[in-house]
């Protein structure tokens, strides 16, 4: 996974890293989740945190190829629709990860509850994971709409890192 975030000719930007990080998130979410045997629910978490991973490995991608055509119109001699709409784009896939991100969050705090001993110490460290992820994704939303800074993304971006933070902090408490 880690050659997969690194260019050297044209890195693929903070999106894809967030994503990417989102992603390996869930995987450990996953891990934690098939550990905790006498869950009911464990399989059911795995599953949903697999389908998570899946997700956010998807939309890093694209991320990177929106990242691309951002900074192609930007760099473009003449201003036109062609950069508002390469910018709304760059700014709805970050909308995309953090949501996504937030998911695995608040699915590894309800794993962290439920597992135990190592596997409680992944889930916890998986939602903290997940929560950077889901903040660097919404902070990329507020660059992304740097023009438009009362924008209903930037707010909604911001609460899902909220939302993140606050499942990361149960998860690490619940380990402690």
């Amino acid at each position: 996974m880690a050659d997969s975030t690194v260019h050297a000719d044209s890195p693929p930007g903070a999106g894809f890293a967030a994503g990417m990080a989102a992603a390996a998130a869930a995987a450990l979410v996953a891990a934690a989740a098939r550990d905790a045997e006498d869950w009911a629910e464990a399989r059911g978490a795995a599953a949903q945190a697999g389908a998570l991973r899946e997700r956010l490995t998807r939309l890093a991608h694209l991320d990177a190829e929106a990242y691309v055509g951002a900074r192609a119109a930007l760099a473009a001699p003449t201003r036109d629709a062609a950069l508002g709409a390469a910018l709304a784009r760059a700014a709805e896939l970050p909308l995309a990860l953090a949501a996504a991100a937030s998911d695995v969050a608040d699915l590894a705090a309800l794993v962290s509850l439920h597992a135990a001993g190592s596997a409680q110490a992944d889930a916890a460290a998986a939602s903290a994971l997940a929560a950077g992820a889901a903040r660097a994704a919404a902070h990329l939303v507020s660059v992304n709409l740097g023009m438009a800074p009362n924008d209903e993304r930037a707010r909604r971006a911001a609460e899902l890192a909220g939302s993140a933070a606050g499942a990361a902090d149960r998860a690490l408490a619940a380990g402690a």
